[in-house]
């Protein structure tokens, strides 16, 4: 990931940014961070960026013009690596870098933007205020870009013109945007893969699940006569995470009450899924693992949303009609009996961004009837022991090489190139690069009997896609026949475990080869399938 950062004191932010885990990735390359000082696009003798507001009032206003400028400048930067990522490096594509790129399909800078995968952060009082949550889908950008306004603010036509969105730290007012600025980059930053050590505690920390985190402790067991709680020591993990979660529950409740009322809410969704696990599998790791939001809730029936993915997954029991249409005006909402006919409001419609996972046949024909194509049917399955499968003669969990040489490990970058047409996806051929990019797609390679532990074929893979299923499994054909897929299947089933998730996958109907692998290895089937659907022409 790369931050830019348009500021008047730009060693404010590197040195700001130069210590600790921040620090130590941006030495490794993990991430960038490239400041801008917004001076020195003032052309004018004294690189003057302020001048009076018209209406008068008291003190300065950053000007228009350098601001634009310096985030020209900025956008040129991205354009031309993402040029040069895709192979593009002709001269005729990149220009010069004292050249601004434009390109007149854009209606405005904001829009381009948001077209590279990047964002531009006005950092504002008057923004939303910044969360986790947030935090979480700025980490999917390839570049953040921070605007940080000194003294009465940045003249309004550039913000129109630039800024994607409006965020604050909290109610109150700073200097300038950099203490800010560099607040966000530091939550973000550690949200990226590779920048801590373990991942799995950006997962588990405050605010996960809608949770504060629980107590904790370390040496001495005893200090000022207060001891470690004796749970802790007592090597069952199942009573430590029933007592961490009862006291983040405790903690919640009495600090956050309204991150409290939100769990509350989500604990009851869960009540009502559990009564059909393996149909709303999807739904539960969801709130299991804090991703989820409800959009809707009325008499049982739910609409969430994965605050990751964006996809939607929807349900109900099974009397009675959907309550999304009440949502409707009266005027636009027909007593018809057949779901073709009626009406789900655009309210409801424009948030199923990144299409919705359907738990009833009988909602197809609605959501259809609204704009949305049935995608593809899936059986949930589900692996519903929480003991590791064994994995005797299938790959070494200390990542050694079997004597046949085969290695079972997470992809990285260098391995794209390699890995990306295996799975070309629905309709985005980059979202398997984007997958690998997250940490969440593995890869059986074998060794080459010439070179001592020499890895250097990828014979299939297997990946965790964005709502938390199973899948992406591909072996290459001259590699079949050799419990390759059971291979990979064990290994991405006992990662799960060990991130404290219930393993699961959806299999397209009709995938028979795939139906039997699943039993095969001891895994559950859902009675009823679940229906993916897109809107149209999205």
């Amino acid at each position: 990931m790369r931050f830019h950062v348009l500021t008047l004191f730009p060693q404010m932010i590197e040195q700001g940014l130069s210590e600790s885990i921040t620090g130590r990735a941006l030495k490794q390359n993990i991430i960038s961070l490239n400041t801008v000082n917004i001076r020195d696009f003032a052309h004018n003798k004294h690189n003057k960026v302020d001048d009076y507001t018209y209406g008068g009032g008291a003190g300065m206003l950053m000007q228009a013009e350098p601001v634009y400028q310096a985030v020209r400048s900025v956008v040129s930067q991205i354009n031309k690596c993402n040029q040069v990522h895709s192979g593009d490096n002709s001269e005729k594509n990149i220009a010069d870098e004292n050249i601004l790129y434009e390109n007149t399909s854009y209606k405005n800078t904001a829009e381009e933007i948001k077209n590279h995968n990047a964002r531009l952060i006005y950092v504002t009082p008057q923004g939303s205020v910044f969360n986790q949550q947030m935090a979480a889908e700025f980490a999917k950008c390839d570049d953040l870009i921070f605007l940080c306004g000194h003294y009465e603010g940045i003249d309004e036509r550039v913000l129109e013109e630039t800024v994607t969105d409006y965020v604050s730290i909290g109610d109150y007012v700073l200097t300038g945007g950099e203490l800010p600025s560099m607040v966000m980059i530091d939550a973000i930053s550690r949200l990226v893969p590779g920048v801590l050590h373990n991942d799995i505690s950006a997962e588990t920390e405050s605010f996960h699940g809608n949770l504060l985190e629980y107590p904790q402790y370390s040496r001495p067991v005893e200090w000022h006569d207060k001891k470690v709680p004796e749970v802790l020591m007592s090597g069952n993990q199942k009573k430590i995470d029933a007592w961490r979660l009862e006291k983040s529950i405790e903690r919640t409740k009495e600090r956050r009450p309204d991150l409290y009322a939100g769990f509350k809410r989500l604990d009851k969704c869960r009540e009502f899924l559990m009564k059909n696990k393996l149909l709303h599998i999807d739904m539960i790791e969801l709130i299991n693992r804090g991703c989820a939001e409800i959009l809707f809730e009325a008499d049982g029936e739910y609409l969430l949303r994965d605050m990751v993915s964006k996809v939607c997954f929807h349900t109900r029991p099974d009397e009675g009609g959907s309550k999304l249409i009440d949502l409707a005006p009266e005027d636009d909402t027909k007593p018809v009996d057949k779901y073709s006919s009626q009406h789900i409001p655009k309210t409801v419609t424009d948030q199923i961004t990144n299409g919705i996972v359907l738990h009833q046949q009988r909602y197809v024909e609605l959501f259809t009837a609204n704009g949305f194509n049935e995608t593809v049917e899936c059986r949930q399955a589900v692996y519903t022991n929480k003991e590791k499968l064994s994995v005797s003669g299938l790959y070494r969990p200390d990542g050694k090489p079997m004597p046949n040489g085969l290695v079972i490990r997470k992809l990285d970058a260098a391995d794209i190139q390699e890995a990306a047409p295996m799975y070309p996806g629905f309709d985005n051929p980059d979202y398997i690069i984007e997958r690998i990019e997250a940490g969440a797609v593995y890869g059986a390679f074998f060794g080459d009997n010439t070179a001592d532990d020499t890895i250097n074929t990828l014979a299939g893979i297997i990946g965790i896609h964005e709502e938390g299923s199973i899948g992406m499994l591909y072996v290459k054909p001259q590699y079949r026949h050799q419990k390759l897929a059971t291979a990979l299947e064990t290994y991405a089933f006992n990662r799960a475990l060990e991130n404290g998730w219930i393993p699961y996958g959806q299999i397209i109907v009709g995938n028979d080869a795939s139906m039997r692998l699943q039993e095969s290895m001891g895994l559950h089937f859902s009675k009823s399938p679940v229906y993916w659907m897109t809107k149209n022409n999205a």
